[in-house]
């Protein structure tokens, strides 16, 4: 079926910041494992298979529209951190900026009357917010509350 250009490239930005944050994700991980931070490194884990499922789910789209997923051009740059809370902060918003990329291309699938897609976004959206950002904006939190030490301490 042939989609509408404009989807298919707003798409292909969705896609980049996926697969932006499945590195980020990734680095993360590893970084946690090396420093013995379990939990942590499970978690993140987790959220890197889930920005792959979401990756796929991008790609399959795309191709189904009659586009070619573009897995070079779009991707931005990817923060990595160099601590526990500086690492939990790139990731918040990295989440932040995808909640965002993803509202602006769901108000484009519905001016140009794609719902489909529109609604493949949405549960993308549902799982950034609900999942991938809260969970990130309540580890910060807990920072706060008990003090890095105490939290890391938690993670192991």
């Amino acid at each position: 079926m042939k989609g509408s250009k404009k989807v298919i490239d707003s798409l292909n930005h969705l896609l980049g910041g996926e697969l932006a944050a499945m590195d980020q994700y990734f680095i993360h991980s590893e970084m946690y494992a090396d420093w013995g931070l379990t939990k942590l490194y499970e978690r993140i884990s987790h959220e890197f298979d889930d920005e792959k499922q979401h990756a796929k789910d991008l790609i399959e789209r795309i191709l189904f529209l009659e586009g070619t997923p573009d897995m070079v051009t779009t991707r931005p740059a990817i923060k990595v951190g160099k601590d526990v809370k500086e690492m939990l902060t790139n990731d918040l918003n990295l989440e932040y900026q995808v909640v965002d990329d993803l509202k602006k291309a769901m108000a484009l699938c519905e001016k140009e009357q794609d719902y489909q897609t529109r609604e493949i976004l949405r549960k993308m959206l549902d799982d950034t917010e609900m999942d991938h950002a809260y969970w990130l904006e309540q580890q910060l939190g807990l920072i706060e509350r008990i003090g890095m030490k105490n939290y890391q301490q938690s993670q192991l």
